[in-house]
C-alpha cells in the first residue's frame, strides 16, 4: 500500500444508508423526495412528519432542485482553483490577462444589455404617451360631437 492510498482511505467515510438514501433522493430530484413523504404519511404518519421536517430545514421544499447544494459547491471549489497560482510564471500572467480582458468584455456586455434595456423602456413609456394622447383626443372629438 503506498502512502497516497493510505491517507485516501484514512479520510473516506464509508456511506451510511441515510446518507446513500438522500443522496439517491437528490439525484432523483424534488418529486421523490415529495413522494416518500407521502408514502411516510400513508405508512407511519410520523416517518412523513419528520420528513416534511426535514425537507423544510435542509430547505430542499423551497428550492428549485435538491442537487443545488452539491453543484454550488463545486462551483467555489473552481473558482478557487482558477485564483490559485500554478506555479508557473509564464502561465499566471497569461491567465491573469485573460480574465481582466473576459471582465472588461463582460462590462462591456453587461453596459450593452442596459443600454438595450433602457431603450426599450424608452420606446414601451413613448407609446404609452401616445396611446394615452390618442384616447384623450379621441374622448375629446366624442364630447364635442355629443355637444354639437
Amino acid at each position: 500500500m503506498t502512502p497516497a492510498t493510505a491517507t485516501a482511505q484514512t479520510y473516506e467515510r464509508p456511506m451510511g444508508w441515510l446518507s446513500k438514501s438522500e443522496a439517491w433522493l437528490d439525484s432523483k430530484g424534488k418529486g421523490a423526495w415529495i413522494a416518500v413523504m407521502i408514502l411516510g404519511f400513508i405508512f407511519f404518519w410520523p416517518v412523513g412528519l419528520a420528513l416534511l421536517a426535514y425537507m423544510i430545514w435542509s430547505k430542499r421544499m423551497f428550492s428549485k432542485s435538491c442537487g443545488r447544494r452539491g453543484r454550488n459547491h463545486e462551483m467555489r471549489r473552481s473558482g478557487y482553483a482558477a485564483m490559485k497560482s500554478s506555479g508557473n510564471t509564464a502561465f499566471d500572467a497569461y491567465k491573469s490577462e485573460t480574465l481582466q480582458r473576459l471582465e472588461q468584455e463582460q462590462e462591456a456586455f453587461e453596459a450593452f444589455l442596459q443600454r438595450l434595456r433602457d431603450a426599450k423602456d424608452k420606446a414601451e413609456f413613448d407609446q404609452f404617451m401616445d396611446d394615452r394622447d390618442r384616447r384623450a383626443r379621441e374622448e375629446a372629438e366624442k364630447d364635442e360631437r355629443e355637444d354639437a
